[in-house]
């Protein structure tokens, strides 16, 4: 158990910060967007707020308009009045109408140019699961920007996963909207922790549990129940990251009493080791179109950031400021990790850095509190984090070409992992 425990606090640096929603950038004039419900005769008038809130909230975190908040109503064609730009002199119009179909929903939903009335974009989504209904409004919004050539969203259609610490040596396993607000628990009981998605389509995922304390790592399919044993490791074993084929895992193994990177091939069971130092090497990251790994190691006394040859090898560090730099996610060439920075008695900041593996390039995404375990959304547009405050997590979003950041908090329990 030392062993689990010494990687989540290398790996996380834990403190306190707010869940609140940061803009960097204020200077660039948007569009200006208003939102218009048009449904009629839809009983639930809680889920009908909320999804209210939720489209109004992806349109924000979109980042594509400046978007108007105040709630207005329409018939679903409209009429001269409702088509053409009102007092808040918008450009676009988004309406939308819910309705019920079977145990699900239906969302038609039209984009109209307020100038003229025209219509830009139509379209009809449904979802089978009620409870799933934040993604009608995610996929809507996200299929909008798409249309429209604006900056892709296509991540907010998309499941998070995390892992929940609900009391002390148990944490569940969960599967949520980017916003928390669709959450199936899919684990619980026991200690089940840094949950790793398999494939791009989200059917399955890796994860690490115990067996008469023997740290395990499993595979699970989410439209089957089923669980795999996939490898045991004495010390401590976590997936990591998957190779874009999803045919290799980069895991985090102590067999030998030091925490090393191995790469496991999925087809022939096969367990390669990457490095061999007399210390803590973890959180391995695929990198260069999977020819190299990036992975935090504290060979310099402190976390730092490191590369290595997939093969192993000649190892170069990346970072050269800070003293404790101790989680990272990578995308391309491209590499977000947290940083250590300084601050006043009683109090710690982890920010967030950008750079690149072909340049010196460094850019500070956040700029205060306490910013932790980055995960790159399959587009590298946005980062997704873990932010903490006084016992309640949050999961961040930052929308790096836009200079924004969003928070969404978790209320109950504390985040230990995030997988996106």
């Amino acid at each position: 158990m030392r062993k689990i425990f010494l990687l989540v606090a290398l790996c996380m640096g834990l403190i306190a910060a707010d869940a609140t929603m940061e803009v960097v950038n204020k200077g660039l004039v948007l569009p200006r967007i208003l939102v218009q419900d048009a449904t009629t005769n839809f009983s639930n008038s809680g889920l009908k707020n909320k999804f209210f809130k939720i489209m109004i909230g992806d349109l924000k975190v979109g980042s594509s308009f400046e978007v108007i908040e105040d709630y207005y109503t329409s018939s679903y064609d409209g009429d001269f009045r409702t088509n053409l730009a009102n007092s808040k002199n918008p450009e676009f119009i988004l309406r939308y109408a819910l309705s019920n179909a079977g145990s699900g929903l239906e969302l038609k939903v039209k984009l109209l140019n307020a100038k003229d009335g025209s219509i830009r974009y139509e379209s009809v989504f449904s979802q089978g699961e009620l409870a799933k209904f934040p993604f009608l409004a995610h996929k809507s919004v996200a299929e909008i920007a798409r249309n429209l050539n604006l900056s892709p969203i296509d991540w907010m259609d998309k499941s998070i996963i995390i892992s929940q610490y609900t009391s002390p040596g148990k944490s569940n396993i969960i599967v949520a909207d980017y916003t928390l607000t669709y959450q199936k628990v899919i684990l619980t009981g026991g200690l089940n922790i840094f949950p790793k998605w398999a494939n791009k389509e989200q059917s399955a995922f890796y994860y690490t549990s115990y067996i008469k304390m023997v740290p395990t790592l499993f595979r699970y399919d989410l439209a089957t129940g089923r669980k795999t044993k996939i490898t045991t490791s004495a010390g401590m074993i976590v997936a990591s990251d998957v190779s874009q084929d999803g045919s290799k895992l980069l895991l985090t193994m102590a067999p030998d009493d030091q925490s090393d990177i191995f790469v496991y091939d999925i087809n022939t069971k096969r367990k390669t080791r990457i490095t061999d130092f007399r210390g803590i090497d973890v959180n391995g990251n695929f990198v260069d179109n999977d020819t190299k790994i990036v992975f935090v190691s504290d060979r310099l006394g402190y976390p730092n950031v490191f590369s290595t040859s997939v093969n192993g090898g000649a190892v170069e560090q990346m970072v050269f400021h800070g003293k404790n730099n101790n989680s990272v996610t990578t995308y391309q060439n491209y590499v977000v990790y947290s940083s250590r920075e300084s601050s006043g008695y009683n109090t710690k900041t982890f920010n967030l850095y950008l750079i690149s593996t072909k340049s010196d390039y460094i850019r500070q995404l956040t700029a205060g509190g306490v910013n932790t375990y980055p995960r790159f959304s399959a587009d590298g547009g946005s980062v997704v984090f873990i932010k903490n405050s006084g016992g309640e997590s949050a999961v961040g979003i930052i929308r790096i070409n836009e200079n924004k950041s969003f928070q969404f908090p978790l209320r109950i329990g504390k985040l230990q992992s995030i997988d996106w």
